[in-house]
């Protein structure tokens, strides 16, 4: 896929995700945003996948450590979700090494739990 493909599919999938965040507002469970937003995904025909394991290839050797993605929309755009009260730089961080084990080159940090949704995204590119 190109870049620019994947742009556009982050855009789509941001745009969502604000319906989501402006019907819910702040203040839900991660897992309440979520499944609000797979919905949004199933109703405009959006291919994805929920808790996705990622494993760990240490040394040639695949590990399964736990390791798990909240959605990954056609497999090119991975989303990492978040309802916390403030963004971490761990949380950053946590997005780079999924984008490195998954592949993806398009992560999209989203906390559910601001006033704005626009304040509590993050959009990385590999």
């Amino acid at each position: 896929m190109t870049l620019a493909h994947e742009t556009g599919l982050s855009y789509q999938i941001i745009k969502l995700a604000m319906r989501v965040h402006s019907r819910l507002g702040p203040g839900m469970l991660e897992s309440a945003y979520e499944r609000c937003l797979c919905l949004e995904f199933e109703r405009n025909g959006l291919p994805y996948e929920r808790q996705v394991d990622m494993p760990l290839n240490y040394d040639g050797v695949i590990l399964e450590c736990g390791y798990r993605v909240d959605l990954m929309v056609r497999r090119e755009v991975l989303l990492e979700l978040k309802a916390v009260e403030k963004r971490l730089p761990i949380h950053e961080a946590q997005l780079q090494t999924y984008l490195r084990l998954s592949g993806c080159r398009i992560g999209l940090l989203l906390n559910f739990n601001v006033v704005s949704l626009r304040d509590g995204l993050r959009r990385r590119v590999l």
